[in-house]
């Protein structure tokens, strides 16, 4: 309420203030006519008899082209724009109406030019008046400087953004970019000062604070490079999500983030046969045994986009079914979504989800992958793992479900681990049980998914946080990544690809 009377308050002081201006212009165009002189007193009387109607006419021309749809804080050249037709309409509509009434007789016509020029120097001074002293007075706020990589429109985007917004304590001192057209310009009066190669001597000679990636197509390699730059800084560095963002318009500070893993990744995303993937999936009833996991989650994202004629979700962690109901209530509302909360390892409970439902496709996703903590907890790895997915997988059979895709591990191949051990015999039962029904069982192997539950990457990100060092298996060991959604559509690929008793091994997975 306090904030609609201020806004209230504001708009009436605006109005008054471009009422007022009114009389003064009017006037003052009189004065100047006449010399500065004074007024005439046989040109008063008509100044006097013609200002109502200037009055009315151009008061109503400040409402027409929408005079207080601005904030004059914020005043910029639209507003100017907006302030150019309102007096052009006033004085073409005073005008007209004095040339019907009085035929302009006896009336100067240089008043009506005069007074429109005076009217826009009222207006737009006034409101840039109060913008300067806004901007003024943030000025001596302490703000950090940013440098910002990348003066294309993503750039350009953020700059404005920041310029609007300066109670957020930021102040856009420069771009760099790679193309050599841009060196020397300005966008929004910043200048192109260097390349990226220049960030280190920049980030000394302008005294930068905070450094913004703006280049959200960026690959892989091009990221690593610009990071290796700005690692010889002591400058935070934020960034934007990528490229959808910047398309959708959505551009602005509040999508900025730090860098993650993710935008290092050593190679590009991977790319799908998505008709292929569509033609598996549409239609279908989808099973995704995990769905509240990490990799089960985002499976159930990916299938949801594909229009599937249900998908059932089956997790045994109360949380995670929950956060997954939730979320697919505002982001999926269309999709026949049923939950439950049982464990694969019930027999009972699944012979009676695959006999309600008898799904077309079984994504089995569950399982306990946490490679450490399965070596002191043979019994639950086996029981969940291995007798789990032998529960499904034989049921599957029964119930003559279609396919059969098993999310597994590298670790498999040779497995040197308990957890590893146990997917391994899972891919052999899924294997065994190959060719008994119609049922066609697929493997698909993984290596390290960033962020997924059990896997080293939040090890590796929190050791880095506190400085080092770092833990791994070997010396020379090779770690190979991959996103969860580039896992979760590589699973889908494998459904439209591949044929029972095949192991996958898709992606980017394994340790040299």
């Amino acid at each position: 309420m306090i904030t609609n009377w201020i806004k209230i308050r504001g708009r009436f002081l605006a109005i008054i203030h471009d009422v007022l201006m009114i009389p003064l212009a009017w006037f003052g165009a009189y004065w100047l006519r006449f010399n500065l002189d004074g007024i005439p007193e046989e040109a008063l009387p008509m100044a006097l008899a013609a200002f109502p109607t200037v009055l009315v006419v151009q008061t109503g021309a400040y409402w027409t082209v929408g005079l207080y749809r601005g904030i004059w804080r914020f005043a910029s050249v639209p507003d100017l724009m907006r302030i150019f037709r309102a007096a052009a309409m006033g004085c073409g509509l005073s005008m007209l109406i004095l040339f019907l009434v009085t035929r302009l007789e006896g009336f100067p016509r240089s008043v009506l030019p005069i007074y429109g020029m005076l009217l826009i120097i009222g207006l737009g001074g006034s409101r840039f008046a109060v913008r300067w002293l806004k901007d003024y007075h943030r000025s001596q706020v302490t703000e950090k400087r940013v440098l910002v990589v990348g003066a294309d429109g993503p750039g350009e985007g953020i700059v404005r953004d920041l310029l609007r917004e300066r109670e957020r304590h930021y102040k856009p001192v420069a771009f760099v970019d790679d193309k050599a057209s841009k060196a020397g310009h300005e966008i929004h009066g910043i200048p192109v000062v260097g390349k990226c190669l220049d960030i280190p001597r920049i980030v000394k000679e302008y005294d930068i604070q905070l450094i913004i990636i703006a280049i959200p197509h960026a690959s892989a390699k091009e990221m690593r490079r610009i990071m290796g730059y700005c690692d010889k800084t002591s400058c935070p560095v934020r960034t934007l999500p990528g490229l959808d963002d910047f398309v959708s318009g959505r551009v602005n500070i509040d999508l900025l983030r730090e860098v993650s893993l993710e935008d290092l990744l050593g190679r590009d995303p991977v790319s799908l046969d998505w008709a292929a993937i569509n033609v598996a999936l549409q239609g279908k009833t989808v099973l995704v045994s995990g769905g509240g996991g990490s990799i089960g989650s985002e499976l159930c994202r990916q299938v949801a986009r594909l229009n599937p004629k249900q998908l059932i979700v089956v997790e045994q962690s109360e949380y995670n079914l929950f956060m997954l109901e939730q979320e697919f209530s505002e982001h999926f509302p269309k999709v026949k979504l049923s939950k439950h909360l049982a464990s694969v390892c019930d027999k009972s409970a699944m012979h009676q989800i695959l006999s309600q439902y008898h799904p077309d496709i079984i994504f089995h996703a569950a399982a306990y992958k946490h490679v450490p903590m399965l070596e002191t907890q043979p019994r639950e790895a086996i029981m969940n793992n291995i007798l789990g997915t032998r529960c499904l997988a034989q049921l599957s059979v029964a119930h003559g479900v279609k396919k059969f895709i098993l999310v597994s591990t590298d670790k498999a191949v040779r497995p040197t681990n308990v957890m590893g051990a146990t997917k391994r015999t899972t891919e052999m039962i899924c294997h065994s049980l190959n060719g008994s029904g119609i049922t066609q069982f697929i493997t698909v192997r993984f290596g390290n998914v960033l962020g997924s539950a059990g896997s080293v990457v939040p090890i590796f990100r929190k050791q880095l946080e506190q400085g080092g060092p770092i833990t791994v298996t070997h010396p020379e060991i090779t770690r190979f990544f991959m996103t969860i959604p580039e896992a979760c559509q590589l699973i889908l690929q494998a459904l439209a690809i591949g044929s029972g008793g095949r192991n996958l091994c898709l992606g980017y997975g394994g340790a040299h």
